[in-house]
């Protein structure tokens, strides 16, 4: 029973940190459905009325070939997979820019290894205040959590009806708990970024397949070989696995980058916590075995 009444302590109940998840959640499947959307339109925009501007083909009409050296006619030319392909890229910018912005203001003002320095010094000396201090002229939802861990250690200085063990466990959890509520969002739209760099590839050599089959066709129904026309046609073809194989490449990058930065925020709660673990059980008994959180 005791142990019961000491999971239970944590002013953020489960229930509540699930409702503000899926309440986030929610909020940014919606960001992505717009960015999604617009940035097909503006892809076909730009396929439609820059690519496929009659300037760049020769006499005027973009039914006709590119004009020599003009690579936008070229890319026009590579068919209705190129807005695809354009809006996939767009996407990977887009979600980039938007994760360097949320990891930005996840990390604080300042850097985070110097925090999680200063609250170590703090708490090496007992200074719970000052370490309460230094995470709200931080800020930001690593700060959010060490806040949260100290927070409760207060509590627990308090508690006379706890053991020392259900103490430590009852800090332990809450930093659990403030953790499952403010990291979840630094992976938001990551799975669109990954999911992105493994079909752009797919999707520009579908392209190329369905050009290669143009240029053939096309080259069997003028009768006579036209070097000149099978060459246009390849190179036609060959534009979307370029797009494909480039706009893979970049969200293989920007989704390895995401995933070892939010590693990092990671493993600087976890030395935080810790330490908070450690200092309070070495401060207020030594029954207690401190243990690192598992993430």
């Amino acid at each position: 029973m005791e142990q019961k009444n000491a999971t239970n302590t944590s002013p953020r109940p489960a229930a509540t940190a699930a409702k503000a998840e899926a309440q986030s959640s929610g909020g940014a499947s919606l960001f992505s459905v717009i960015v999604i959307i617009l940035a097909f339109v503006i892809s076909y925009c730009v396929y439609k009325f820059v690519f496929g501007d009659a300037s760049h083909f020769q006499g005027g009409n973009n039914e006709n070939n590119p004009n020599p050296g003009d690579y936008l006619g070229v890319v026009y030319k590579g068919g209705f997979i190129v807005p695809f392909l354009l809006t996939m890229f767009l996407c990977v910018i887009t979600f980039s820019i938007e994760r360097m912005l949320t990891i930005a203001k996840a990390k604080g003002s300042k850097g985070i290894e110097s925090f999680v320095r200063s609250v170590r010094q703090k708490l090496n000396v007992n200074d719970i205040n000052g370490a309460l201090a230094v995470c709200d002229a931080q800020k930001g939802s690593v700060a959010n959590v060490v806040k949260a861990g100290l927070m409760k250690y207060n509590e627990m200085v308090r508690e006379t009806n706890m053991t020392t063990d259900q103490k430590v466990l009852a800090i332990q959890k809450e930093i659990e708990e403030s953790t499952a509520l403010e990291l979840p969002m630094l992976e938001k739209n990551l799975v669109i970024i990954s999911t992105i760099a493994s079909i752009a590839t797919l999707t520009g050599l579908l392209g190329t397949v369905f050009g290669m089959i143009r240029a053939f066709a096309a080259l069997a129904q003028a009768g006579t070989p036209d070097a000149v026309a099978l060459a246009n046609g390849i190179s036609e073809a060959l534009i979307n696995t370029a797009l494909g194989i480039g706009t893979s490449a970049l969200a293989i990058v920007a989704y390895n980058y995401f995933t070892s930065k939010i590693d990092e925020l990671t493993y600087s709660i976890d030395e935080a916590g810790f330490s908070i673990i450690q200092t309070f059980a070495g401060q207020h008994g030594s029954t207690a075995t401190a243990s690192p959180r598992s993430v």
